[in-house]
């Protein structure tokens, strides 16, 4: 990150969101909303109105396991490294105006737009948490919490400094139970997260290594372990004293006086009932589509599958490249991947932009549609079927065609009920005229 922050030829705009897009390849002109930190670019650091603050709020970088001030760094190595002000839980008090050396305290900042041109586009837009709310006492039973909960605890740099400990007694656990595919591979998320189960594992041993006593189990539907050195990785875990059953849990119920969960579970593999005294509960909560994924679809007109990830031209031949010349995909936004597979297809997508924007020069496809304004009557139906927006009706009722967007699928052609657009170079007369001759007529 912080290599990405002073490269002379990256322009790094944080906190801000992409709202408007329009142009097309080689020429797209990007409108940005950055939204207030309600501090300055003189900001340095120093932490010093962090240390007068008086307000604490939930920290959301650790969970909300630990706490912030009103006005704090998101986390420790964050990039830039510049303090902003929660203003939902700041009281204005003016605390960090006095301290502030700088003068860098700004309560008057406003949501600024920023607009500039770029050739091309990723689209890298990651993933967010399922909060399983409901399921499995997670938000009932103090003891239950899931893998993103897990990682800050486990974190040196946590709300519990890397040491594990129960929620609701600080006491050390001795019975841990991991909970795989929470929220997914059911009717409403039919995928497989992809990495729940290589981080139950490595989270596991990580417990045992602080915990060599404690009795640690997984319960899966299916351990995926398709990586390289994965399933060695899962022999290991094994071999350590981790504990797997195949099967769902059952019931699940929270002693009032111990606040341990009391689960039952069902082993497919060996044919009965397991009962388990959990002093702590991990979850393995799904994967979801970023809620910037969802955003960015609607301004650049994409497509995305049932379960919002992006999709791509064609899964093997064009993984990263999408319906739009010159918008490209990687990580997450298209679908579920672990960290290496993420860094190789940015890669694939930086070599898609460089190998297009190399030559200075586009070539173009000839064969786009072509519209003959004395048979159009502006009915509408070539705009609203075109995957691409690449037909559009002027304020004038003429038809416009985007040369440089268009592919010539030959959609609008067939949906026009006035046979006023034809295939350059595939019109309809040229066909008959190949088909009288191929008859000899």
């Amino acid at each position: 990150m912080l290599e990405v922050n002073r490269s002379e030829n990256i322009e790094l705009i944080s906190y801000a969101e992409v709202t408007k897009v329009e142009g097309y390849v080689g020429n797209y002109e990007v409108t940005v909303e950055k939204k207030p930190r309600f501090t300055t670019d003189e900001c340095n650091g120093c932490g010093a109105c962090a240390e007068v603050c008086p307000i604490y709020t939930d920290n959301y970088f650790d969970q909300y396991l630990g706490s912030r001030k009103a006005i704090d760094i998101p986390f420790g190595q964050a990039v830039p490294f510049v303090y902003d002000i929660d203003r939902t839980s700041c009281v204005e008090c003016f605390s960090c105006v006095e301290a502030c050396e700088l003068d860098a305290i700004d309560f008057s900042q406003q949501p600024e737009d920023i607009s500039f041109m770029v050739g091309a586009i990723i689209i890298a837009t990651g993933w967010d948490i399922h909060e399983p709310f409901g399921e499995y006492g997670y938000g009932e039973f103090e003891n239950v919490i899931t893998q993103a909960q897990l990682e800050r605890i486990l974190a040196p740099n946590g709300p519990l400094e890397g040491h594990v400990h129960r929620i609701s007694d600080d006491k050390e656990p001795k019975e841990i139970l991991f909970i795989q595919c929470v929220g997914s591979r059911d009717s409403e998320r039919p995928y497989c997260s992809g990495v729940c189960c290589m981080l139950a594992l490595k989270n596991g041993r990580l417990l045992l290594e602080e915990f060599p006593d404690a009795k640690i189990t997984i319960c899966y539907i299916d351990i995926r372990t398709n990586e390289k050195g994965f399933e060695e990785y899962y022999e290991r875990a094994r071999e350590s004293g981790i504990r797997m059953i195949r099967g769902k849990v059952g019931e699940f119920t929270e002693d009032p006086e111990t606040k341990n969960v009391k689960v039952r579970v069902y082993s497919t593999l060996t044919d009965e009932i397991v009962h388990i005294d959990a002093d702590l509960v991990v979850l393995s909560s799904a994967a979801l589509p970023s809620k910037g994924t969802a955003l960015i679809t609607k301004v650049l007109n994409l497509d995305c599958d049932r379960n919002g990830f992006l999709t791509e031209s064609h899964f093997g031949l064009m993984p990263q490249e999408t319906k739009m010349k010159g918008i490209f995909i990687a990580g997450f936004a298209q679908g579920p991947k672990d960290i290496a597979y993420s860094v190789s297809q940015a890669r694939a997508a930086a070599s898609k932009v460089a190998e297009l924007t190399f030559s200075g020069e586009i070539d173009l496809e000839l064969i786009v549609a072509e519209v003959d304004d004395d048979y159009c009557i502006s009915c509408k139906r070539c705009e609203n079927e075109c995957p691409k927006g690449a037909i559009k009706i002027g304020e004038s009722g003429k038809t416009i065609v985007d040369e440089i967007n268009c592919d010539g699928c030959g959609i609008c052609a067939t949906c026009c009920p006035t046979q006023a657009i034809d295939i350059r170079y595939y019109r309809d007369d040229q066909i008959c005229s190949e088909i009288s001759a191929l008859l000899g007529s």
